[in-house]
Order: structure tokens, then sequence, then C-alpha cells
């Protein structure tokens, strides 16, 4: 299960009526216990395991650890009472090649985005000491940014929009890629992530108008945690949330050079065989928690205190019984703020035309194969991981892999699948599939049915000609050259760095990694072109007359 698209879905035609839900179980399933009981002894649990990584055990290739804790069902076998913290957890393939070391279940890892729920942690722990609030104009804290507000009706950035990727805040990697320099070509720092962050002379779209994933603001809530609490947020990380909660092998990566043992390393495969692919920046918040999957199954234990605390009610259905979570984690998450960190956690955000999205605080809320669930994926260079609570069923799968040919959110819905009781789903037969209304969506120029597409042709090299040039961006820190080759519009980034445009409509073409559109002024002639990506909305570079 991913976040959320990177872009607003763009409305779908309607090409079928919704008729009444059909409730349909699978067949020669009937309601009762959960499939597997996840339990250290239970060797058919690990043999289930076993059938899901089969790909991933080998010494010849990189690998996974998965762990599973099932706490309720654990508590229900024994007859109501809590059980100790002992997790179901397992490993395959190798944590370092070169020297033959294999994955254990204590192998740490790098945990890519599933890192952001620790940030929003940090953050909600001090709204709720009053150090700050979440609806906090992030200026407060930042000064160095542009005065969006200014330019947006007064409606500025705050620590909640952020929160929800819901900022408009372009995501400093993609810009960075656009000037040339992607994540793992270079070192970057969170100084380089501010100073990308300050030169921005637009956001995505007003804040809280509309969603885009964004590493930015993520970063950005790391420095505000250190402006507010004058300590690192390594620092402040370990006091407040690893070490009180007893993660003993969690920390962030804020120094990509630091020896720490244990660590895997992180594989890609290309030209037909195994590349180490390990990150090479200082950014941390958006990512970069070091972690295994026993300390994320203990943090999510802490989650599902914090929601047993607040009750069935909280987080738009992601109720938590108390059966199973254990008195020394109702005692940690009350030490956290207890119902009130929690709802904060599972907070969706609202957009201002009063929809919600699924996204949350570093978390996605949503619903799997009927039940609420509460997650996220991660994946940074080599290093993948999925980390879910599914509260109602008292179930948490964490899942760590240092190959970058895992999918973390498929796999770790196979394994949650595992250890769930067979629910009712809801189908609709006459709705058709999402796939399917996408499709019919792009075969509609229009974007609505009935609609007729504008006449348009390639164009020759002579209009080509006319687009041709240099273009600056101050916000990218970069220039582009525009050259035609034949019937071709080709980009120069840098010396051996040439890719050609292909033309899609009028004044756009495909390249980039995006969609460019070529501004003209009153006369006609070309002044701007705009670049769109999935995180990057409308970046703009001036043409400079040579």
């Amino acid at each position: 299960m991913m976040p959320m698209p990177d872009r607003p879905a763009r409305r779908l035609p309607l090409r079928a009526r919704c008729g009444a839900p059909l409730r349909v179980l699978a067949a020669g399933v009937a309601l009762g216990l959960p499939l597997l009981l996840a339990t250290p002894a239970n060797a058919s649990a690990q043999e289930a395991l076993d059938q899901v990584f089969a790909a991933w055990n080998t010494s010849a290739s990189p690998g996974c650890a998965v762990g599973v804790d099932q706490y309720r069902a654990s508590s229900r076998a024994a007859g109501g009472a809590s059980q100790a913290f002992d997790p179901l957890v397992r490993a395959w393939g190798m944590a370092e090649l070169e020297h033959g070391i294999a994955n254990s279940p204590a192998t740490i890892f790098e945990a890519g985005s599933v890192s952001k729920q620790f940030t929003a942690a940090a953050v909600i722990l001090l709204d709720l000491e009053g150090v700050l609030s979440v609806d906090d104009d992030v200026r407060r804290w930042i000064p160095e940014l542009p005065d969006y507000g200014a330019l947006h009706e007064g409606r500025g950035i705050t620590l909640r929009h952020m929160l929800n990727h819901t900022s408009g805040l372009r995501d400093w990697g993609a810009v960075a890629a656009i000037g040339g320099w992607a994540r793992g070509e270079r070192s970057h720092t969170h100084d380089h992530v501010l100073e990308i962050a300050a030169r921005q002379e637009a956001l995505n779209y007003p804040p809280g108008e509309a969603y885009s994933y964004s590493n930015t603001g993520y970063n950005l809530l790391a420095l505000v945690v250190e402006r507010a609490t004058g300590e690192s947020f390594a620092d402040f990380s370990r006091e407040r949330l690893f070490e009180p909660l007893g993660l003993a092998d969690t920390q962030w990566r804020d120094d990509y050079r630091r020896i720490v043992p244990g660590r895997s390393g992180a594989y890609q495969w290309s030209g037909g065989g195994w590349v180490i692919d390990r990150p090479i920046e200082h950014v941390h918040g958006n990512g970069g928690l070091l972690t295994t999957v026993g300390d994320l199954l203990r943090w999510n234990r802490v989650l599902a205190a914090a929601g047993a605390a607040a009750g069935s009610g909280a987080g738009a259905g992601t109720g938590v019984g108390v059966d199973g979570v254990g008195a020394e984690f109702m005692a940690l998450a009350d030490a956290l703020g207890g119902a009130a960190f929690f709802r904060r956690m599972v907070d969706q955000g609202v957009l201002t035309d009063g929809s919600t999205i699924t996204y949350a605080s570093g978390v996605v809320v949503e619903t799997f194969d009927g039940r609420p669930i509460i997650s996220h994926t991660g994946a940074t260079s080599g290093y993948r991981a999925y980390l879910a609570l599914l509260p109602e069923d008292g179930v948490s799968v964490a899942l760590l892999c240092n190959t970058g040919n895992a999918n973390p959110g498929q796999l770790g819905g196979r394994v949650a699948r595992l250890f769930l009781e067979p629910r009712e789903a809801e189908v609709n037969p006459e709705a058709g599939s999402a796939a399917e209304a996408a499709a019919s969506q792009a075969a509609d120029p229009d974007d609505e049915p009935g609609g007729e597409a504008s006449e348009w042709s390639a164009p020759g090299p002579e209009a080509l000609a006319l687009l041709a040039g240099r273009y600056e961006s101050h916000e990218a820190e970069t220039a582009w050259t525009l050259e035609v080759e034949g019937a071709d519009l080709v980009l120069v980034r840098r010396p051996g760095s040439r890719s050609t445009l292909r033309p899609t409509g009028p004044d756009t073409f495909a390249g980039a990694g995006g969609e460019i559109r070529f501004h003209r002024d009153a006369t006609g002639r070309v002044i701007e072109l705009g670049i769109s990506q999935a995180r990057v909305w409308d970046l703009r570079f001036r043409r400079v007359e040579e």
C-alpha cells in the first residue's frame, strides 16, 4: 500500500453507473481465527514467510527482514493475558555481498520514508507540550523562506500543511535533479535543502489547496525541531523518542560517513549484476532512519497502545482494543501523550475545499481488505521499507530490505494477509477498475465524454528554431540549452548530457522527466519555459537573449 499519488487526481469521466455493493467472501474461507499465529515457535508461520521471500533466500543476493507482531491473537490464545513483546522475525539474503555477511533479524537497514512518522512524532510531542503549534506559520521558525502568504491572500504554510504534504512546497530532490544533481549524484546537506527551498519563487499550488508529496516539508520540520529546542534533531529524537521507547538500534543517518555496526549495504541490479546503491547524503527527517524490524514493531506497539487509550472512535475508524497491548506499552504511550498523541498522528489532511486526504502525520490512514490500516512505505537508494498497523486486528507488520528490486507495499500486503482473519469485502462489479477508468480518460482528449480534440501537428524545423536557445533558472541553479537537430528539439544540460524532447501538443514537449511547456509574450515570442514533474509543478526557466 503506497502513499497517495504525487499529483491531485484528475476528475475521471463517469463511464458506468454504480450499483449496490456486493459482499463477497473468498471461496473456501470462513470467518474465524487468523490463518496463522505470529509466534517465533510457529513453524507454519515461518514456512509461509519463507515462501513469500523465496526469491531472496540465497547467498548470492541482498534480501529482506520482516517482523510480525500479532499481539491481540497471542493474548487471546493465552487466555486473555497480555503477552511479552516477542514478535516473529525472519531474514533472508545477504546484508553485505562483498564480505558474505547474511541478513539477520538484528540487521540495521535504512527505512526510507517510513522515517517520516518519527519526524511527525517529534513535532507532535512539542505541540502537545506547547513549545510550538502545528498551526504555526513555518516562517515563525524558518524566516529564510519566502513569504508565500503575501502571494496567496495571506495564506501561509503551516507545520500542519507540511505534515500532510499539502504545503505546495516543491520537492527539493526533484529541483536538484532538474538542476543536474539528482540525489545519489552528490552529497546533499540540510543547508543545501534550505537553500533550494528559499530560492523557490513559487509553490506548486496555494497552501492547503491540493496534495503533492514533498520531502522538503519533512526536512524543514526537522529544522523546526532543532530551532524550537536548541538541540540537533538527532539528539532530540534519541532523548525523547528512541531511548525512552526502547528503540535500542534506531538512529538518524545524519552523517552518512559514520560507522554503524550491524548496518547492511544497499544494492541495485544493473548490467547483469548487483551494484552498491547506498545513500550519500546527510539529509534526514524525510528519510534516513537507521533501524531494525524489531524496533519498528516496538514503535508500532506503542502507537497501538496510544490508540487503545484513544478508544475505538479515534482516527477515522482506527479503533484499537486494549487487550494484548500490555501495561508496559500503555505506560510508554501515556508518556508520549496517549490518546492526544495518537489522534494527532492519524489526523488526516483536509484541503481548502473540505475534502479529506488519506495522508496524516507521516502515515497514511485508509483501508486494507476492508479493515483500517495505518501505514507507510519507503525507498531510498537500494533500501526498501514498509510499516503497517492494523489496529482492529491487533496486527503489526515491519519490512526492511536492502535490495532495490523489492516492492515493499506488495510484499508487506502479502505478509499481512497471512496473519489476518478473513473478512467480508465490498466490491462493485458494475463500476469497473480504476485502471479502466484511467484508460478511458486517457482516450478522451478533452477530459470529458464527447470532447473533441483540437487540431495540432508536430512542429517542423522552422518552428523548433523559434524555441531553440539558452534558458536559465535561478530556482534550479542551472541553465539549459535547446538545439535543433534535424527534425528534433534537443535538450543539452551540460557537455555529454543530451536528450531529445518529444512534442505532445502546442508548445508542449515530453522530456527531462516531465512535461515542458513554452510560454510566449503578447507578440508571440517565446520568453520562458516551465517544467512540471510529479513533485515540481511549473518551475520556470527564463530565456536568455544571446
